[in-house]
């Protein structure tokens, strides 16, 4: 079997795909310490490393440009970001897209926690709701007086001025924020008459951006039944708000954009919508006629009596078929009862029933015969049965003189005998009592 070998570009293309096809390795969170840092003009190349192992690090030039710190040679820090393989060197090495000194690390800790078990209850898997596509109000949740509002604001009136902006005045920083926003979300689905809701702010630390990560805020987000837009921080930023809600916006204009749709772009669809309905209604309704016109023009309206010639056609056929299997069938029928009458003419049953009787007389009179017969055989045979029988008989003895003596029992020799014994004597015609008065005996 041929193997077949693959080229370092191909092989490398595949490591990077399962790279980058990796849930794991899409967004980690990494500590470590800054190593080989030197600062570039553009992208910011350099290393973490802890005591155990090193990873390279590439950080691009808007990423590196948001951070609030100077990165320096063996500071720790918190780095978050992706891991791919560079295809041209083969090596692989982490994006970082944000990254904190670490004396911020509690928070992200807390961060971690939080979310790791609220993806365990499935907060974050559950079925998003959709957006409604025209919404008539819209509860915008944020500062009064921020950028946020006053973007979202001019978003919606350029793109739909005919939905309704309410803006619930909220605390988006500090430890009052989770509360407010919590009291807030209550508010508009108390209120029930909103389309959409939007929760938002700008940029800012972990800290800044903490009360979006309590988990009393994600829940209250989970639960509405009101579809929430998340516009919390910058794009790279993502809270546990923006896990939860059902989309996430990077900025209030996107979140403003996803909201609504452009009134003219949709005036534009519906009058192209229905231009072609009107032209399909226009090209079945040509068609439906078309169509009329050639059924009206169709030899069943004009002939309609040919739409039975064919079956009136097959009925004469299969009645001549009938009628011919019919005369078959009683020619067939006739030549088998003629057949069967010859036979029984040939057949007399008087001759049979004389025949018999002769046979049967017959054979009475052998039976007759044959009964006789052994009945003289056996009156023969009884008679010569009785004649022995007589010649055998003791009393035929006895009357030639002869007796026999018992004492209880037949008396059948001398040595049963003792003198003065009282015996009984036998004869043909009687019997004596008689006492012996001496034995003699011949044998000795």
């Amino acid at each position: 079997m041929s193997q077949q070998y693959l080229s370092i570009t191909a092989v490398t293309k595949y490591l990077k795909k399962k790279f980058d096809a990796d849930p794991y390795l899409e967004r980690v969170f990494l500590t470590g310490e800054i190593s080989n840092f030197r600062l570039r003009p553009n992208h910011q190349y350099f290393s973490l490393k802890d005591d155990g192992a090193k990873i390279s690090a590439v950080m691009f030039k808007n990423a590196f440009n948001q951070l609030t710190f100077k990165p320096e040679e063996g500071m720790k820090v918190l780095a978050v970001g992706r891991i791919s393989l560079y295809e041209a060197s083969g090596n692989y090495q982490l994006y970082v897209e944000h990254m904190e000194p670490d004396g911020v690390g509690a928070l992200y800790q807390a961060y971690e926690q939080l979310k790791a078990k609220l993806e365990q209850e499935g907060l974050f898997r559950a079925p998003k709701q959709q957006l409604p596509r025209y919404p008539k109000r819209i509860a915008v949740l944020t500062s009064p007086s921020g950028a946020v509002i006053r973007d979202i604001m001019t978003t919606v009136r350029r793109r739909y001025p005919i939905a309704q902006l309410v803006l619930f005045p909220t605390v988006v920083q500090g430890e009052k924020a989770a509360d407010n926003v919590v009291a807030n979300i209550a508010r508009v689905e108390e209120m029930g008459s909103f389309d959409t809701m939007i929760i938002g702010r700008g940029g800012g630390s972990i800290e800044d951006l903490w009360p979006f990560n309590e988990e009393r805020v994600a829940r209250a987000i989970f639960n509405a039944r009101t579809p929430i837009i998340s516009s919390v921080g910058h794009e790279t930023d993502t809270t546990i708000a923006d896990l939860v809600a059902d989309v996430r916006a990077a900025t209030p204009t996107a979140a403003a954009e996803l909201a609504v749709p452009v009134l003219s772009e949709e005036l534009m669809r519906i009058e192209e919508r229905q231009a072609r309905l009107v032209q399909a209604y226009a090209n079945q309704m040509q068609r439906k006629d078309e169509r009329f016109q050639r059924v009206l023009s169709s030899y069943i309206f004009r002939q309609p009596e040919r739409l039975y010639e064919a079956q009136s056609l097959k009925l004469d056929q299969l009645q001549q078929r009938l009628v011919q299997q019919m005369q078959t069938l009683l020619y067939e029928k006739d030549r088998k009862a003629n057949q069967t009458m010859h036979r029984l003419a040939q057949v007399v049953p008087s001759a049979r029933v004389r025949e018999a009787n002769q046979q049967v007389n017959y054979l009475a009179q052998r039976l007759e015969k044959q009964i006789q017969l052994i009945f003289e055989q056996k009156v023969s045979k009884f008679e010569q049965t009785v004649q022995s029988l007589d010649l055998l008989s003791p009393l035929k003895i006895m009357g030639r003189g002869y007796s026999y003596t018992t004492k209880e029992k037949v008396v059948k020799s001398v040595q049963e005998l003792t003198v003065g014994d009282v015996l009984d004597v036998h004869y043909q015609d009687g019997q004596t009592k008689v006492e012996v008065l001496e034995i003699t005996d011949v044998s000795e």
